[in-house]
């Protein structure tokens, strides 16, 4: 193999890892926001766990629309439990749920951040590869 298809090679790769370094960073955004959106049910089922009487509220329905309503018990909640299916649980019990959820998103978060790691030091690597040949063919 030639130097130029050799350089060639590295700088397809170095393209490559910041194609996956882009999808691994939309991956982490996703899994931050989800992260904060359980954050926010977590503290809103706190808050009203504290309440004891009717309290006013707006719901969101989606696209920014919300729905003036009254809470008469808060101590029951329904959860999503996947496949679109929601069950009924007392309010510390779905902070549980939720705190494991928020664990679980957070055990994902560092596997991904170590994968980042992994292909930022391959691209390093490669780079430095690049770099030598680029310096070989000056002298």
């Amino acid at each position: 193999m030639t130097k130029e298809e050799e350089l060639s090679q590295y700088m397809y790769q170095i393209e490559q890892y910041k194609e996956q370094l882009n999808q691994l960073d939309i991956q982490s955004q996703y899994l931050q926001s989800a992260m904060l959106d359980y954050s926010k049910a977590k503290i809103t089922l706190e808050q009203l766990d504290k309440l004891d009487k009717e309290v006013d509220m707006l719901v969101p329905i989606g696209g920014g629309t919300f729905l003036d309503s009254k809470v008469n018990n808060s101590s029951k909640v329904l959860i999503d439990i996947g496949m679109g299916y929601v069950t009924e649980k007392t309010n510390q019990d779905a902070i549980k749920k939720i705190d494991k959820r928020i664990n679980e998103l957070k055990k994902t978060q560092d596997r991904l951040n170590e994968i980042i790691e992994q292909v930022q030091n391959e691209v390093a690597t490669v780079s430095s590869k690049a770099q030598e040949l680029v310096g070989e063919e000056k002298k």
